[in-house]
Formats: structure tokens, C-alpha cells, sequence
């Protein structure tokens, strides 16, 4: 298949038409890896990586609801069980960092397949390690970089074999496979633990199960990005650092917008199937351990109900910024109104970077581009907004909820923190999208989970402080931060 011109990425304005060199001009190391087009995927390509970000989520949820468990059966205190959440946490920053900019580089194809594997090797040292602590940590952690893994380069990857269509889909997509297997680890998990024989061994055993033959079928997969010719180890490094740099057109809304929202779409989850349960537990006596699976299944199917509405809140403002400036698609003209001339390839990841650079060079079509793109921007962000405003009426219903010690309180709260977590998960994606270029997706999408997954030290934080603090007190200040930061990001969709 012939190679294609390499697109400008979004760091800089895009070139007009009268400076686009040809494909002639070009060397070899500015041409982009191949891409596959939209005919040569198969309708279900995407469905193998969805499996394998929807096993290797099993994995990394299984253990929320068996906290209570290993606090009952193995004896660890609830700093230690928090503890716990906390490797996970430093298992994902390697592999959302790192795999993401590697797989833009050797392909996305071997870095999942080792996810997937590294998934069920953690679930076989949790397997057999539930009596000591270090084996619990160190599954936690491979867990963890499993995760990282496949939220990065999974997510990039089903994109990037969504072509054709809108990119609302190809991250509602992503997003929902991974919550799924989120939900439905921590449920079949917390079944087992509370039901099944062998508590500690057999809800990891489902899990190595499922997870067997998925790297098989990714050896199927199409692959998007070819392996291209290795430098010095410097080179190397640098590539991957430029990789995971914000493009500096954007940074103002990733700084007022992305960074302010990231941390609670995981920091809600935590409120809701790590902290509540812990506090209401005494209420449901010795059905603990199903209350806190229920939680977590509430919270995170609410997760995956309400993921459309972040779709609709970006999609349907594209559409009636369309009918508002009566613009049709005219020949010569791409899926998203980027105008072509003289033979010049479509620009679809460079018309954000020229609407906030003020369109530099462009020409008079190009112009109605930066407008059009400017208005949606800001209108885009009512996704963002709404997801810290439920945010926020989550993390004061968990502040009232520290008081009152209710468990029927605890499921509305949970419903509600999971309804946040649904529209931010989705919404931060397509931000992240609209940001980076072709050669940067996976590792900004890592950057990205990366913020997302630090509200996830939420619990641990609490646990630490509560030897001086009361939860009360610490939950009320938890909702103050929510209200600080949807003023942000009000603000920043304001301003960008």
C-alpha cells in the first residue's frame, strides 16, 4: 500500500496550499507510517483490542470489592488495603506514560499483547499470593501496568481502527469497553468472594480464564502503526517526551479545562466503591462484602448508561454550529469541512491547532475553518462542565453521607459519582483527541489517564489523614475542591 504524506501535527498552524512541498519533496523520515484506509478494516476490526481493554479492565477493578475481604480473611488493616489501590496506581504511570509513545513507534500490536499477558500474570501472583502483603503489591503493580497499557495504546488503537467514523463513537467506544470490564471484574469478583469457594483464589482464576486467548486474536488485528527504523537510544527518548508534550496551541485548555476534571473521573470512583463502603459497613452487617460489590457495579454501569450524553453534549454542537453558518459539504471539501486544493491531502487533526493559533496563513475557506472551529471549541466544553458539576453533587452527597452513615444515601451518591465518571471519562478523550496529531494520540491519551488515575490516591490520602481528620470534615473539603474546579473549568470553556 502506498505511503501517505505525512500530516502537520497541531503544534503549529497549518501550511497554506501555496507551501505544502509535494509528495516528491518529502524524505523518507517525514513520512508517516502507513495507514490503513477505511476499506481495508474490517467492520469488527476494533472488536479484538475492545476485548483486550475489556479484560485487562477485569483485572484492574476484581480487586476493589475484595477489599473488605482481605481485611476480614487476610488481616490487613485499612491503610494497608488503601495501600494497595496506591500500587496500583504506580504500576499505571509507567505504562500510561511509556506505551502509549512506544506503540506510536513499534507498533500498537506487541505492546498490547504484552498488556494483555502482563494482565494475567498479576492475576496469577494474586492468585497465590493473598497472605502476603508484598505479593499483593507486587500484583497490584503489574496490574496496574497492564492497565496503563491498555487504557494508552488500546484506546488509540480502536480510534485509529474506527476509521470512518466520527470520533465521538470511536472514544465512546473505547470507554465503554474499559468500563465494562471494570463493572463486571468487580461483580463476578465480589459474587465469588462472598459465595464461591475459595475466596481468594477463584475470583483471580475467572480472570486468567478470560484473559487466555485474547492475545491470539490481536495477532489478527490490522496493524495502524508499522515499526519504523530505530535510532540512538537519545533519539529515542526525546521522540517519547515530545510525544507526551501538549501541543502548545492547546495548552490553555488542557491547563483550564482537561487538567482541572481529569483527576475526578477516577477520584469519583474511589469516593463511591473505596471510601463509602468502608464507612456504611457496619450498617449491612455481614453482607459487607455484596453492599460494596452492589456499589460497584451501580457506580460504574451508571458510568457506561450515561457515556452517550458526553457523545451527544460534543456532537450536537457540531451539528448546529454547521446549520448556523448554512455550511454544506461541497465538493472539494472533507468529512469535517476542511477545504482541499491542488491536490492537498485533508488536514483532520491540524484544524484545531489553527483555530487557536488564530489561523496563520490560512486562506479565506481556511479562515471559516478557525471560526467554526473556535465556536465549537468553546461550546464542547459544556461536556466537561457538566461532568464536574454531577462531580460535584456526588462528592456532597459523600460529605452529608459521612454524617449520616446511610446505605440507601450511599447508593444515590454512588449513582451520582458515577454518572460524573461516565460523561468525564468520555468527554476528557475527546478532548485529548481534538488536541494531538497522528503521531502523538497514544501519549497524550496516556498523559491524560494518567491525571485521571491520580484521584484514584484519593482513598489512600483519607485513610492517611483520618488518624487527625474526620471524614466528615475531610469529605466536606473533597466537595470544596469539586466546586473549585468546575469553576475552572467553566472558565477555561469559557476563555479557549
Amino acid at each position: 500500500m502506498p505511503e501517505t504524506q505525512r500530516m502537520p501535527e497541531p503544534r503549529q498552524a497549518a501550511p497554506s496550499t501555496a507551501a505544502t512541498r509535494s509528495p516528491g519533496a518529502l524524505s523518507p523520515v517525514t513520512l508517516s507510517p502507513v495507514t490503513l484506509s477505511p476499506g481495508a478494516l474490517g467492520p469488527g476490526a476494533w472488536r479484538a483490542v475492545a476485548a483486550a481493554m475489556f479484560a485487562c479492565g477485569w483485572g484492574g477493578n476484581q480487586f476493589t470489592p475484595l477489599l473488605l475481604m482481605y481485611r476480614r480473611l487476610g488481616g490487613y488493616s485499612a491503610l494497608s488495603v488503601d495501600a494497595f489501590l496506591g500500587a496500583y496506581v504506580v504500576g499505571l504511570v509507567p505504562g500510561l506514560l511509556l506505551a502509549g509513545p512506544v506503540s506510536d513507534r513499534r507498533g500498537r500490536r506487541p505492546v498490547l499483547v504484552a498488556g494483555t499477558v502482563a494482565s494475567a500474570v498479576a492475576s496469577l501472583v494474586l492468585c497465590f499470593g493473598g497472605q502476603s502483603a508484598w505479593a499483593i503489591y507486587a500484583g497490584r503493580l503489574i496490574t496496574g501496568f497492564a492497565v496503563g497499557i491498555a487504557m494508552s495504546v488500546g484506546s488509540s488503537w480502536v480510534k485509529e481502527l474506527s476509521s470512518g467514523t466520527d470520533g465521538g463513537l470511536a472514544a465512546r467506544r473505547a470507554a465503554l469497553c474499559q468500563t465494562a470490564g471494570f463493572g463486571l471484574g468487580a461483580g463476578v469478583a465480589g459474587v465469588l468472594a462472598q459465595w464461591g469457594p475459595w475466596p481468594m483464589v477463584s475470583p483471580y482464576a475467572v480472570h486468567i480464564l478470560l484473559t487466555a486467548a485474547i492475545p491470539v486474536l490481536l495477532l489478527r488485528v490490522p496493524e495502524t502503526r508499522p515499526a519504523r527504523a530505530g535510532g540512538s537510544v537519545r533519539e529515542l527518548l526525546g521522540a517519547l517526551a515530545d510525544d507526551l508534550r501538549v501541543p502548545a496551541p492547546a495548552r490553555r485548555r488542557f491547563r483550564l479545562v482537561v487538567l482541572p476534571m481529569a483527576p475526578w473521573v477516577f477520584g469519583a470512583a474511589g469516593l463511591a466503591y473505596a471510601v463509602t463502603p468502608q464507612l456504611v459497613g457496619f450498617r449491612v452487617g455481614h453482607w459487607g462484602l455484596a453492599y460494596a460489590t452492589g456499589l460497584t457495579v451501580l457506580t460504574l454501569g451508571t458510568g457506561a448508561a450515561v457515556q452517550p450524553v458526553a457523545r451527544w453534549l460534543h456532537g450536537d454542537t457540531k451539528k448546529r454550529e454547521t446549520k448556523k453558518h448554512g455550511e454544506t459539504k461541497k465538493p472539494g471539501e472533507t468529512k469535517n469541512g476542511d477545504r482541499k486544493s491542488g491536490g492537498t491531502p485533508a488536514l483532520p487533526h491540524a484544524d484545531v491547532g489553527v483555530a487557536m493559533a488564530g489561523g496563520a496563513g490560512a486562506g479565506d475557506g481556511e479562515a471559516e475553518n478557525v471560526v467554526g472551529n473556535s465556536a465549537a471549541g468553546a461550546r464542547t466544553g459544556r461536556a466537561p462542565v457538566v461532568a464536574m458539576a454531577v462531580m460535584l453533587l456526588g462528592a456532597a452527597l459523600c460529605a452529608a453521607n459521612a454524617v449520616l452513615l446511610s446505605p440507601w444515601l450511599a447508593a444515590v451518591t454512588a449513582a451520582a459519582l458515577g454518572a460524573g465518571y461516565g460523561i468525564a471519562v468520555v468527554s476528557g478523550l475527546l478532548e485529548i483527541q481534538r488536541m494531538a496529531g497522528p503521531d502523538d494520540l497514544a501519549g497524550l491519551t496516556g498523559v491524560y489517564y494518567m491525571l485521571a488515575y491520580a484521584g484514584f490516591l484519593l482513598p489512600t490520602v483519607l485513610a492517611g489523614l483520618s488518624s487527625w481528620l474526620s471524614y466528615p470534615l475531610m469529605l466536606a473539603a473533597v466537595a470544596a475542591a469539586a466546586l473549585v474546579c468546575l469553576g475552572l473549568v467553566v472558565t477555561g470553556a469559557r476563555v479557549t
